[in-house]
């Protein structure tokens, strides 16, 4: 069926298997270190990166971004300037303190993003396409021309009858204007009796700046259609980089996502258009600009698609080379503007996502198909990048939910955003970036983060062994998405999600399949190696992809056509000829109709799926729920399976496999235990399992099957409680926030419960005893806080716990079900339980008054603004659930 995709390692399970167990460090998730300034210094440097380790993370993303304080002599903040001797020296140490550490050290090229700087001059600044619209009176001869200021140049005039407000733009004529004088700045025309309207294309820049940038980093985004540009930049910003990394250079070098906002177009894109379309593109400019007549979607395809090989060759390309030839990789995010494509990411060693958006059309997903196709093993996402606002509200479990969802779509490597750099002595919980989570020490909840860690190392680890699965290719229309596009608005990964819409991946997803993306590039390079294609509402598509789509036919594959049959050439040069070669291809390949077949809409894609393949999981309820992704060994198939939702579901499952053995994995603590090859599924909220299914036998133990549990103990009443920090215990007769009473209303940290548990011999006896802190509640109302993610759960224990059993510690609570195995701690007698609970920081922070950012703005221009303070406020805090000891019979 095609071509194979890339091939990843495929070892065997029993090669998996003692790895899981203890998986590499190279699976640990990373973060993005903010320096901010870069205002940093040596020994809070080395702090923080053994706080990075201990906490379970394996390495870090240097990035510098703006200032946070004024300089300070007394308190020892200084800001020095971004590519400075004090700034690289700094970068020099942290590397050598994450290598003597065995940590992962990544750098971003540039201050903020996208690149650019002081650096960048105005002939290499970002580029767009600017029209000046001159009103000629009846009569008149003569107009003054537009400003041409620096950095642009006028590259074509036109001219016809009517008004600004009356312009039929189909109409406008190319004329060169006559200069009246060399220096007056006006031109003429030959005088017409009717209002004339003259319209000036200007090749211009964007003007926009670096976001967020360090100090002495402010300046224009460079230019990523020009290899100049690009050039420049390598050797005035990534050379002195890595020049401070001496002879240890990073891991990779980063770039994050193209946000060039309004780039379309460089100093040589006429010619460069000429050369590679085989037409002028001078006199069509009227057309990109409206969109108006039956060529201009044509047009304008071949003007997007233009910036895109511009932004390949001379951006990707360059960039990745530089990186190898300076001893490490280029780590990107290739979506955005300008027009890169989905499989642009070839271009680089290793993809990057963004987005936990499962079940809909999104970045993350757009980079790990480009992994499976292309054979990157390694799959990263920036995760948790909006989670749960304002800063210090998100919880372990957020992270957890942020996770899976990225899970789901491939990833297999955590880029955390991130760790915000916090000078010794400043007002708890410390710094933020001022729109991301924070996950650093200054979290009370840092008790918990090894555990959350582990869980992420581990499902990292997993999910890059063997070969990526997935049995359904959805077909990205890139050229149909390319003759849409508008000046100022060239991104095709921001328009693919108009034909990859909610609606149609639901439909796949819940037809009991995962989602890989293709395009036509893939397909012309690589084949086809999926069961079933998805055509998604196609017109624009070359005859030789066509062909490529009848081999894939013939060597058994499937098609569904979402809407329409292609029909249209791609671009404008000996369009009718193509089209009709389009059209006569098309009707050939859909006259397969037991192999192809065309559906009207959206809803009736998972009918269709259902009758081409079998599912990979057939689920008996819950389908919208529950998602999946599978992995495949050379002896085994391996299943992700996570609940997505706040409530308990249960579901019956069957699998799309040839194995007859079945065995959960446990992803937390790496025990295997037996499962049915059909299970039932019954997953807490927001709960994940590992499903193996395989012949080759497992030391697995018996997965319980316990009687109905009956409540030993209520531990709910009576709890002495220690905060720290606080110099007496209290006693607390019943579970209540801490929020209620004033002392501790603001309190973020961990407070220390204790009791004493009175325990017979019979009730220990073959019995599983576990401490059960009850459901969370589920939440049935998003917050109207900006996009992003949370967990619309909210826990019995705010917001984690670390449990002791008579001094030795039995694990942690931090995701549903909210329950811990305590049974081979206890003994006969007495025993001391000790809950060390943990809350948010956000509560010392809704305590005192917000930083005024008055001064530092007036100083160096307002580089940030603080997301979502107003909703700053103290939550619930402590244990809030009935907490029971309940026991069931082993059978």
């Amino acid at each position: 069926m095609a071509q194979t995709r890339a091939a990843a390692n495929s070892p065997s399970l029993k090669e998996v298997v003692k790895a899981f167990a203890t998986p590499p460090d190279d699976a640990r998730p990373m973060v993005r270190w903010w320096w901010f300034g870069p205002s940093v210094e040596k020994k809070q440097l080395e702090r923080e990166i053994l706080d990075m380790k201990a906490g379970g993370f394996g390495g870090f993303e240097i990035q510098a971004v703006y200032p946070m304080e004024l300089d300070d002599e007394a308190k020892g903040t200084h800001n020095y300037p971004y590519l400075s001797k004090q700034f690289l020296e700094h970068v020099s140490f942290a590397n050598d303190k994450a290598r003597a550490n065995k940590l992962r050290v990544d750098i971003t090229l540039g201050s903020g993003w996208p690149y650019g700087g002081p650096h960048v001059t105005v002939g290499d600044a970002a580029g767009r396409l600017r029209v000046a619209v001159i009103e000629l009176p009846a009569g008149n001869e003569s107009f003054a021309l537009p400003a041409i200021m620096n950095g642009e140049k006028l590259l074509a005039s036109f001219v016809a009858d009517g008004t600004p407000k009356q312009l039929d733009s189909s109409k406008l004529q190319l004329f060169e204007p006559q200069l009246l004088a060399t220096k007056s700045g006006r031109a003429g025309v030959k005088a017409a009796v009717a209002d004339r309207v003259v319209v000036c294309y200007i090749a211009s820049r964007t003007g926009q700046q670096v976001k967020r940038a360090a100090l002495g980093a402010e300046g224009f985004v460079l230019d990523h259609l020009s290899r100049n540009a690009i050039d420049h930049h390598l050797k005035t910003v990534a050379e002195p980089l890595l020049k401070a990394f001496g002879k240890n250079p990073p891991y990779a070098v980063f770039s994050d996502s193209l946000e060039a906002y309004g780039t379309d177009w460089t100093d040589d894109f006429l010619a460069e258009f000429q050369r590679r379309r085989g037409y002028d593109l001078k006199p069509h400019l009227p057309k990109i600009e409206s969109g108006i007549g039956a060529d201009a979607a044509a047009i304008r395809r071949d003007w997007a698609l233009t910036q895109t090989e511009l932004a390949n060759e001379r951006y990707l390309v360059p960039v990745n080379q530089w990186a190898k030839a300076h001893g490490t990789r280029f780590r990107s995010q290739t979506y955005g503007e300008p027009a890169v494509t989905m499989s642009s990411n070839k271009l680089v060693d290793l993809p990057e996502g963004e987005g936990y958006q499962f079940r809909q059309f999104s970045f993350t997903r757009w980079a790990t198909s480009a992994g499976h196709l292309y054979g990157r093993s390694v799959i990263s996402a920036e995760t948790w990048t909006w989670l749960h606002s304002p800063a210090f509200s998100a919880t372990p479990l957020d992270m957890k939910v942020e996770a899976d969802r990225m899970l789901l779509q491939g990833v297999n490597q955590f880029v955390g955003h991130g760790w915000p750099y916090t000078p010794p002595g400043t007002l708890e919980p410390g710094y933020a970036f001022y729109a991301a989570a924070v996950f650093n020490t200054h979290l009370p909840w840092w008790n918990v983060m090894p555990d959350v860690n582990g869980y992420l190392q581990r499902m990292s680890y997993l999910m890059r062994q063997g070969k990526p699965a997935n049995q359904v290719a959805v077909f990205l229309p890139t050229d149909d998405v390319y003759a849409t596009l508008s000046l100022g608005k060239v991104s095709v990964s921001a328009e693919m999600g108009k034909y990859v819409t909610p609606e149609l991946s639901a439909q796949v997803l819940d037809a009991g399949h995962n989602i890989d993306y293709v395009d036509a590039e893939s397909i012309m390079e690589l084949g086809i190696n999926y069961p079933v294609l998805i055509l998604p509402h196609v017109t624009r598509l070359a005859p030789a992809v066509i062909a490529k789509l009848n081999d894939y036919v013939r060597a058994g594959g499937k098609i569904i056509a979402v809407g329409s049959k292609p029909s249209l050439a791609p671009g404008y040069l000996n369009a009718a000829r193509i089209s009709a070669e389009v059209q006569t291809a098309s009707d050939a390949l859909f006259a397969n109709q037991d192999k192809v077949s065309l559906v009207s809409s959206d809803s009736a894609v998972g009918a269709a799926l259902k009758a081409a393949v079998p599912a990979d999981m057939e689920l008996s309820a819950e389908k919208e729920n529950i998602g999946f992704i599978r992995r495949q060994l050379t002896d085994s198939d391996v299943y992700f399976i996570a609940n997505t939702s706040n409530r308990d579901v249960t579901a019956n499952a069957a699998f799309r496999s040839k194995y007859k053995t079945a065995y959960w994995w446990n992803p937390y603590d790496g025990k295997i235990s037996n499962a049915d090859v059909k299970p039932t599924l019954r997953l807490a909220p927001y709960e994940s399992r590992v499903l193996v299914l395989t012949d080759t036998p497992q030391n697995a133990q018996q997965e319980a099957k316990l009687a109905d549990a009956t409540t030993v103990v209520d531990l709910s009443r009576d709890w002495k409680v220690q905060f720290s920090e606080k110099p007496q215990a209290v006693n607390m007769s019943s579970l209540r926030s801490w929020t209620e009473d004033e002392a501790t209303r603001y309190f973020s940290g961990i407070a220390s419960y204790t009791k004493d548990l009175e325990l017979s011999a019979a009730q220990l006896k073959d019995s599983r005893l576990t401490l059960d802190f009850g459901p969370g509640t589920p939440l049935e109302v998003t917050p109207k806080v900006p996009s992003g993610m949370r967990a619309m759960l909210d826990s019995p224990v705010r917001e984690a716990a670390v449990v002791f059993v008579n001094g030795q510690r039995a694990g942690s609570v931090w995701k549903p079900p909210y329950q811990l195995d305590i049974s081979k701690l206890l003994r006969a007698g007495n025993n001391r339980l000790e809950i060390q609970v943990a809350n948010l920081g956000l509560n010392a922070l809704a305590g005192h008054a917000l930083p005024d950012y008055r001064l530092l703005s007036a100083r160096y221009g307002q580089r940030f603004v603080p997301q979502d303070t107003h909703l700053i406020q103290a939550q619930p805090a402590g244990i809030l659930g009935a907490v029971k000891l309940i026991g069931a019979k082993l059978q």
